[in-house]
């Protein structure tokens, strides 16, 4: 997390699961290893369509898009970043939003002459409680995903309810925390050139949006879906020079990967040695709402001690009840928004803003707001449509 000299993370995972390895401390940590490569595969190639996305112009089209559109009203620009960092966390996953989308929305406000706190704290939130709705909006979805016994459109349908009304309650604390900001007056509209729609680049997201959908009817896993989406835009923008060959693998972040595969190993041997036995006791076998309560719960605390990603694997190894696996991805989810160290996204989200001069200082303040009581109902709504 601390990452010091700017050093990737993998310079620290790898010696150590390599100790883990050579001392036999964790006896299934290569099963598990070849367990989540698909879903690395997946992480690499979403990663690596995101980027290509960008270099379309698809957050520069949008950061256009909500400054036309908000007409300069700060209310208005709040609602518009609201639904755009909700789709973009939702379909492209949270590393999108944080590192394209609150990039953008930063420049929208700047050029609008409005207060940039607010919409830069909604894509913070958003790229965390936002990732419950699909199976590939989150690596924690993804890595439960399997072991959920859902199909995609299952997982979806199930997380819906759950989805709006996180959304929902985020939009009206940040409504209320931010009026201040949000009061200040429309401001002059300025003129400036229509930016083109990348039409090309948003129907091949859609039809990879539709792929993930379709795609386990006719048992074609998302990782074909989204390496398919990646080779079709990659091929694109290097015929037209807006990407050069070597990006095409340092922006699928391999070292990112090997590092959560180091981390799957260490994750291992912490759960047979330290957690394993104490999670079997205290996690609830039952789906019923106080049951599931505690399982959220549980999540959320454990995701803001260990991060959200590392907790995800030790629950897992827990071989939890499918029916409150959800109700756990609520937890892993919506419970960083409480601190700094509960996911990778909102630590990178920081370095975004710090690269552009921004120091955050209502992260923790707004997270006791909207943490317990987003998280609370989201598992309410969870229960409604729980099948019995």
């Amino acid at each position: 997390m601390t990452r010091p000299r700017g050093l990737p993370e993998a310079v620290v995972a790898v010696p150590v699961a390599g100790v883990v390895l050579a001392t036999h401390l964790a006896t299934h940590a290569i099963e598990r290893v070849v367990e989540i490569l698909p879903t690395m595969g997946f992480l690499a190639a979403i990663l690596l369509v995101s980027h290509l996305a960008a270099a379309e112009g698809v957050f520069t089209w949008l950061g256009a898009e909500l400054a036309e559109i908000c007409r300069g009203e700060p209310k208005r620009l709040l609602l518009l970043t609201f639904a755009a960092a909700a789709v973009t966390t939702a379909v492209l996953s949270l590393d999108a939003t944080v590192v394209l989308l609150t990039p953008v929305v930063l420049a929208t406000a700047g050029k609008l002459r409005l207060p940039a706190r607010p919409h830069v704290y909604a894509c913070a939130h958003l790229a965390n409680s936002a990732s419950t709705l699909l199976p590939v909006s989150n690596l924690t979805n993804l890595l439960a995903f399997a072991a959920s016994g859902l199909t995609f459109a299952g997982f979806t349908a199930l997380m819906a309810l759950p989805w709006l009304v996180t959304i929902a309650i985020e939009l009206g604390v940040f409504l209320w925390y931010f009026r201040a900001d949000l009061r200040q007056p429309p401001a002059p509209r300025a003129t400036a050139p229509k930016t083109a729609a990348p039409v090309f680049t948003l129907v091949v997201l859609a039809v990879m949006l539709a792929g993930f959908a379709v795609g386990q009817l006719v048992h074609v896993e998302p990782v074909l879906v989204a390496a398919l989406t990646a080779l079709v835009l990659a091929a694109r923008a290097l015929a037209e020079r807006k990407i050069r060959p070597w990006q095409v693998v340092t922006e699928a972040s391999p070292l990112l990967v090997l590092f959560v595969l180091a981390l799957a190993v260490v994750v291992e041997a912490v759960d047979e040695h330290v957690l394993g036995g104490l999670l079997d006791t205290i996690l609830p076998t039952a789906a019923g709402l106080p049951e599931l309560l505690l399982a959220a719960a549980i999540a959320a605390v454990l995701a803001n001690l260990v991060n959200n990603l590392p907790a995800t694997l030790i629950l897992l190894s827990a071989h939890p009840n499918p029916a409150v696996l959800p109700a756990i991805l609520l937890g892993v989810n919506i419970g960083p928004n409480a601190t700094y160290l509960g996911s990778l996204a909102t630590l990178l989200w920081r370095r975004v803003l710090a690269r552009h001069g921004e120091h955050p200082r209502d992260f923790l303040r707004l997270g006791l707001l909207t943490t317990p009581l987003s998280l609370a109902a989201a598992t309410c709504a969870l229960w409604l449509v729980l099948p019995g």
